[in-house]
């Protein structure tokens, strides 16, 4: 039986309350009137999983420069599901594609501004978060994680003018440092933790914090190692430094609704098969050991 067709019956016998799972007996009358309410209901039906990201997020999703596209601004809390689609390329796009074909529906990616994504999950604009996000405390508050699938850090981007004063991020915990990062993001949050008396200044996107940097209105920008390298990579200047030693260690896994422990049992089989049957490994040499994409990206 095929890797897909397997998944999308899981998918079924867990709504059906016929899934056994490990250690687990039968799915009781209550979990069975509970399953209607999953996600996975509605995926099913729809044909279509809705995924949440904000396009811009190296190696994760990006526009691809050959679709002659240009991403529309969108407004705070605004999201893009209606009209021409950007052609979108990076790893939570190969992911999104595999996923949606292990339910035998079609992806549907959906463009949304960072800070409000959580809000934008939970309003039922789409049915699951990519785009990298970290595991911590306070979203889990508001969200469920899948396992986690990955490990980052934050990792500082500094302008060459102050390698000779700038070691390691502690020494811009000082007012004279103007340092730029993403608001709602780990790496905010990093600098109102880790260095509270820089000059903190947000910025509305990973790519105009990082060009602030480079063209040196910017001491430094703190941000997740993957984003930094693939910049630093593709910006070889020698006006920028990398500090790419991680300073902080960030789980990054799925998020969806609360309470919906049938979407959450699918999502971790489909991530333990992935990673058995070597795609995962294959999509992440893709987009993070190779660099032959760098020239379609924007």
């Amino acid at each position: 039986m095929g890797k897909h067709i397997r998944l999308t019956i899981l998918a079924v016998l867990i709504l059906s309350g016929m899934w056994i799972g490990p250690g687990k007996g039968p799915a009781s009358a209550a979990d069975l009137e509970f399953s209607k309410g999953s996600a996975l209901a509605g995926i099913l039906q729809r044909g279509e999983l809705r995924i949440g990201l904000e396009v811009g997020y190296m190696p994760f999703e990006m526009i691809d420069q050959r679709s002659g596209l240009r991403q529309k601004e969108i407004p705070h809390g605004g999201f893009r599901r209606k009209g021409r689609q950007l052609s979108l390329m990076g790893f939570d796009i190969d992911m999104g594609i595999e996923m949606a074909k292990a339910l035998g529906v079609k992806p549907e990616f959906v463009d949304t501004i960072w800070p409000s994504i959580i809000p934008a999950l939970k309003l039922d604009r789409f049915d699951i978060i990519f785009g990298g996000m970290s595991v911590t405390e306070e979203r889990k508050q508001q969200v469920d994680f899948a396992e986690p699938f990955m490990i980052v850090g934050q990792t500082v981007l500094l302008n060459a003018r102050n390698k000779k004063a700038v070691r390691s991020y502690q020494d811009l915990d000082d007012p004279a440092y103007t340092v730029v990062s993403k608001p709602g993001t780990t790496g905010e949050a990093a600098v109102f933790k880790r260095i509270p008396r820089a000059t903190y200044m947000p910025v509305n996107t990973e790519m105009a914090g990082a060009m602030r940097v480079l063209e040196g209105t910017a001491d430094a920008f703190v941000y997740d190692f993957p984003f930094n390298a693939v910049f630093k990579a593709m910006h070889p200047s020698a006006s920028i430094v990398f500090l790419d030693e991680p300073f902080t260690k960030e789980p990054i896994a799925w998020a969806i609704r609360k309470n919906d422990p049938d979407f959450l049992t699918w999502l971790n089989s489909f991530l333990n098969e992935i990673k058995q049957d070597g795609r995962f490994n294959k999509m992440y040499n893709k987009w993070f050991n190779n660099t032959d994409w760098f020239k379609y990206a924007r």
